[in-house]
């Protein structure tokens, strides 16, 4: 029995589907490898076929299945099935790279579609009865952590530089250990062409390295190595990432990249803006980054002081400020001022400002300029007092605004 198709009816239809009758399809690659070293069941499957990709669609037709050609061009018809998308790729071989992309023709040799691919533990094949397939000896290294290329690492390096990136975040996400040697010397010898990629490739895969378990010590790996720099446009701050780890895993926080991000680039708007240009980074990951600039909350500050800063923020921008000035503090992780800070950026209730314009135009004020200052001014009081929501306080903000 195929242990990834255990409760998914879905999964073993396409199967049942694709192979037989003289094509045969197995599940491949980060679902086959997941499951191997257990870390549970991937929403997402991968399967390879030995079918062309109009044999593919004609048999997902005949079985009920909605087939959609996403990716025709390279062999890639997602098939759906009770509401869930397999990607089904035809055998390939590549025939011509050039650093970026490659191009490729279609085969039936399972052993040149390993080949193909980067890593050995990417390279797994998992049968429809269940039967591992491991050509590469891709199932050693996912049970030791070692993140291995496939054959000579330059030429897997320069078929696509990207792999220089993957290298690393693969690395921490599933290694245990050092990199190993081979690949990391092969990436450091290969590191110009990390200029020939697309800015949108390097963001995707360096926003996923960025949360991996093994980011902090693999950044400072990149560091050292020369091979961060050419990804970011600038070094970065390793200790404050490293630092920012610790502090959103003592205080129960989820990784998050564009904060972690944060810490090892920005310090002013300007490296925002950069960064922005640089990687491509859309337009609220850009402003969540130029948030970053300016002045930090901080323990010293007294709670109403704290809560006005929230106010004027927003949660997102003040937590994000609050963190990284804590991982850049260099205070303990149980420090109960910054524990606090912490805790009114996640808890606290922001609350509405209560007054409207018609608060104003009762008490006889035209509507244009000066109601909006008006009301600029009574904000401001509102704030200074502590965020009062009684009618007899809110009354007297009226009034010495209108005044």
């Amino acid at each position: 029995m195929n242990p990834l198709v255990e409760g998914r009816p879905g999964l073993a239809r396409v199967l049942a589907a694709l192979d037989g009758d003289g094509e045969e399809a197995r599940i491949v690659g980060g679902a086959v490898r997941d499951w191997l070293i257990g870390r549970g069941l991937r929403s997402d499957i991968d399967i390879a076929t030995t079918a062309l990709p109009e044999e593919v669609t004609a048999r997902a037709k005949a079985a009920g299945l909605k087939p959609v050609p996403t990716g025709i061009e390279h062999g890639t018809v997602t098939v759906i099935a009770d509401g869930e998308p397999y990607e089904v790729t035809t055998l390939r071989e590549d025939v011509e790279t050039d650093g970026r992309r490659a191009r490729v023709v279609f085969g039936r040799s399972w052993a040149q579609d390993a080949r193909r691919r980067d890593f050995t533990m990417n390279a797994l094949y998992l049968t429809r009865s269940g039967e591992l397939v491991d050509l590469v000896d891709g199932a050693a290294d996912a049970k030791a952590g070692c993140v291995r290329f496939i054959g000579d690492a330059d030429t897997r390096i320069r078929e696509d530089y990207l792999r220089i990136l993957r290298l690393f975040r693969f690395h921490a996400a599933f290694g245990r250990g050092p990199l190993d040697p081979p690949a990391l010397a092969a990436a450091i010898r290969n590191r110009e062409g990390l200029d020939r990629l697309s800015r949108e490739r390097v963001r995707a895969e360096l926003m996923k390295l960025l949360v991996a378990p093994r980011a902090a010590e693999t950044l400072a790996q990149m560091q050292q190595a020369g091979l961060l720099a050419p990804v970011l446009g600038r070094e970065g701050d390793v200790p404050a990432f490293v630092r920012l780890a610790e502090v959103e895993a003592a205080l129960g926080l989820a990784p998050d990249a564009v904060r972690r991000l944060g810490a090892l680039t920005v310090r002013e708007a300007s490296e925002a803006q950069a960064l922005r240009a640089g990687l491509r980074l859309s337009n609220a990951e850009a402003t969540r980054l130029e948030a970053l600039a300016g002045p930090a909350p901080t323990p010293g500050m007294c709670e109403k002081g704290q809560k006005a800063f929230l106010y004027r923020m927003g949660r997102d921008a003040f937590q994000d400020r609050a963190l990284i000035a804590f991982a850049r503090a260099g205070a303990p992780l149980d420090d109960e001022g910054w524990r606090a800070l912490a805790a009114i950026a996640a808890d606290w209730p922001i609350p509405a400002f209560p007054l409207k314009a018609g608060d104003f135009l009762k008490r006889g004020m035209a509507p244009g300029p000066e109601l909006g200052a008006a009301l600029k001014r009574a904000e401001e009081a509102w704030i200074e007092a502590g965020f009062p929501m009684d009618a007899p306080a809110l009354a007297g903000i009226v009034e010495a605004a209108v005044g």
